[in-house]
Formats: structure tokens, sequence, C-alpha cells
């Protein structure tokens, strides 16, 4: 006897109903990764910057500033290479003008000084789902710290 091999027409329609189903899944899955990823990288290089300018500015003795340039979403240290802000992340500053360069609407900035303060400030992170982090620098040790933000 004769067998014929291949598929039935309902096991063709089954998978391309499941490979329809994961190219609608897949893509929308991908972005909240890649969003995720965004966020944790910005929040990390943002610590790390931070953290730099102050042992900078205590170990060269002279004033060190950590910008945030708002319309051109980018931040870093004065002097150094800019670092760009993911589009998905709002941010928002409220720094002091203690030593170093005034802010303004444009750019916010946070000067460390020689003796270990700062003008202070905070910076917040904001997810478009409304979590995120801020960061808090403290005016008279120059203290880094990072707070979950409630949406």
């Amino acid at each position: 006897m004769l067998q014929r091999r291949g598929f039935t027409l309902l096991e063709l329609l089954v998978v391309l109903a499941i490979g329809s189903l994961l190219v609608a899944l897949v893509p929308p899955a991908f972005d909240r990764l890649r969003e995720i990823s965004q966020y944790r990288d910005t929040v990390r290089a943002m610590l790390v910057d931070l953290r730099r300018a102050r042992q900078q500015a205590q170990s060269s003795g002279q004033v060190v500033n950590f910008r945030i340039d708002l319309p051109g979403r980018r931040f870093g240290i004065e002097g150094s290479p800019w670092q760009a802000l993911p589009a998905a992340l709002e941010v928002r500053t409220t720094v002091g003008t203690r030593g170093g360069v005034p802010s303004n609407a444009e750019q916010a900035n946070i000067a460390f000084l020689p003796d270990g303060g700062s003008s202070g400030g905070t910076i917040e992170l904001v997810r478009p789902a409304g979590g995120g982090v801020r960061l808090r620098v403290d005016w008279l040790f120059g203290q880094i710290t990072q707070l979950a933000r409630t949406p």
C-alpha cells in the first residue's frame, strides 16, 4: 500500500496562524526590551559621570561641571564627549547655582567643588510608563544618591 507523505491543509493553517501571531507579538516586546536597556544604560552612565566629576574636582583642586543639555538631549562632564539621552526618557532637573556655571532653561549644570561640596540638584529620568529614577546630588557633601521615582 502506498502512503502519501505531506501536510494537511489544517496543519498548514495552524502553522500560519502561529507564525502570524509571533510576527504580531515580537516587535512590541523587542521595543520594550530596548527601552528598558536604554533606560538602565543611561542611569548607569549618568551615575558614573556624576561620581567621576566629583572625584575629578577633589583630585584636581578645580571646579568640575556636569551638564545636561535639555534641547540637545545629551549629558556629560564639561570637556568630555557628550552622551545621548534616549528619546523615550523625559528629563527633569532642579539644580542650584553655588559655584561654577549657572543653569538656565536649556542647560542644567551641577558644579562639583574641590572641597567635596557641589551646587547640588536633582535629576529625574522619567520612563514612558511614569516610573523612573531620581538622582540627588547633596550640595554640602556632594554625595550622589539614587532613589526610585514612583509614578
